[in-house]
C-alpha cells in the first residue's frame, strides 16, 4: 500500500533553516511528480511546491526564493530545503504523490522565537 512518511520537522527561530524528508514507498517513485503542502492553524491546506518527474520545479510564490524542492529517485524520497523561515510557515508540511488521495501523517514545523 502507499506510504509518504514526512520528517525533520520541528521548532525553528526565524530566519533559521529546516530540512525536510518524505520517505516514500508502496508504488514506483520514479513515475510520479511529487509535491509538499501545508496547512496551517485554522487556514486551508496550500501548495508549497511541486517536483515532476523530469525534476522541473514550481513554488508558491510566499516561498520563492526561500525553499528548495528536491528529490532522489534511488531512495523514493522527496526533501523541502527551507531556508530564511518565518513565523507564517508555522504549519503541518504535508508530502503527496501528484494529485492522489493518499496523505501521510505530516510534520510539524513551528517558527518562533
Amino acid at each position: 500500500q502507499v506510504q509518504l512518511v514526512e520528517s525533520g520537522g520541528g521548532l525553528v527561530q526565524p530566519g533559521g533553516p529546516l530540512r525536510l524528508s518524505c520517505a516514500a514507498s508502496g508504488f514506483i517513485f520514479r513515475y510520479y511528480d511529487m509535491g509538499w503542502y501545508r496547512q496551517a492553524p485554522g487556514k486551508e491546506r496550500e501548495l508549497v511546491a511541486t517536483i515532476t518527474t523530469a525534476r522541473s520545479t514550481n513554488y508558491a510564490d510566499s516561498v520563492k526564493g526561500r525553499f528548495t524542492i528536491s528529490r532522489d529517485n534511488a531512495k523514493s524520497t522527496v526533501y523541502l530545503q527551507m531556508n530564511s523561515l518565518k513565523p507564517e510557515d508555522t504549519a503541518v508540511y504535508y508530502c503527496r504523490r501528484g494529485s492522489r488521495p493518499e496523505w501521510g501523517q505530516g510534520t510539524q514545523v513551528t517558527v518562533s522565537p
